[in-house]
């Protein structure tokens, strides 16, 4: 999502209310009407099985509907202290195997459309979350571009939520210094409102480039980029008015340029400050928002 990229140009889609489909019940109602029929149908091919061996089946069901277990992962066995198999934590494909014959091409089938249920649920809260994520930039782009500032970050959607990265050279630091420019300043100033209207933590990242100098004022650049970070969570509680229970900063040194340091002008960019907006999604929905923002990057 950088200065050029079409989703920054669709500006005037910055002030449309989210479009809200009243229709998605009927998503969720259609999945639970299938998972009920699946757990019937294993219920009843599990009929001659003795319990403990239903009992595994059921907790391995119940990763397929959305619960925590080891079954459906096929994780190893969890041994008791004595080294035999705890009941009911037997991977899937042995539990699969002990059943009769005539039932296992049927229990496989039942329990793989079970788990791609659950992954089509994911992608589908994936794709959600990383357009809400991308309507917040389109806010805070056009808030820029009133004030003729959108050249002076760029704005992409990772595992962690939006990240708007300060890169302007009229806006990040001087050599050794962790304070904005004047402009820099009005560039925070500016999104901040955007921000402020938000449920999510904020977290404030600084980095230094990758030149190897000792900071003159710094013992690393590791204080510096913590700084650099700190002086713009300041910024947004002190003038800004964001709570100081949203904010937090952490300065990650030369460790993650933006761009690879052998390029030319890279090391202007890579001295800079990440403003991101964390993400409260699950952490296996937020594992697919930087596959799913790239698809919609390519469609775009």
């Amino acid at each position: 999502m950088s200065g050029k990229a079409p989703v920054r140009r669709r500006a005037h889609d910055e002030e449309e209310d989210e479009h809200v489909s009243h229709e998605r019940w009927l998503v969720t109602y259609a999945d639970m009407v299938t998972l009920l029929m699946v757990l019937f149908i294993v219920m009843f091919a599990m009929s001659t099985v003795d319990a403990t061996k239903f009992k595994a089946l059921k907790d391995g069901l119940a990763t397929g509907f959305g619960h925590s277990s080891s079954i459906l992962s096929g994780s190893s066995p969890l041994l008791d202290d004595t080294g035999a198999t705890t009941p009911g934590s037997a991977p899937i494909d042995q539990l699969v195997e002990d059943l009769p014959k005539s039932e296992q091409a049927q229990a496989s089938s039942v329990l793989q459309k079970a788990d791609q249920l659950r992954t089509s649920r994911q992608v589908e809260e994936a794709k959600r979350q990383v357009e809400r994520l991308i309507r917040i930039w389109r806010k805070a782009d056009a808030a820029l571009r009133r004030k003729g500032l959108q050249d002076d970050v760029q704005a992409t959607v990772d595992q962690r939520g939006l990240v708007i990265s300060l890169v302007s050279r009229h806006v990040v630091f001087q050599p050794n210094v962790a304070t904005l420019t004047p402009r820099g300043y009005e560039v925070v100033d500016t999104i901040a409102p955007v921000l402020a209207r938000l449920p999510e933590p904020i977290e404030l990242d600084g980095h230094t480039n990758q030149q190897k100098v000792h900071p003159k004022y710094y013992p690393t650049d590791w204080e510096l980029s913590a700084a650099r970070a700190v002086n713009v969570l300041r910024r947004l509680q002190e003038v800004d008015g964001l709570p100081a229970r949203r904010l937090s900063a952490t300065g990650f040194g030369h460790t993650r340029p933006l761009v690879d340091p052998s390029l030319p002008g890279s090391q202007e960019v890579n001295k800079r400050v990440d403003i991101v907006v964390l993400s409260q999604a699950p952490a296996q929905t937020r594992e697919l928002f930087k596959k799913v923002y790239a698809q919609m990057e390519r469609k775009s």
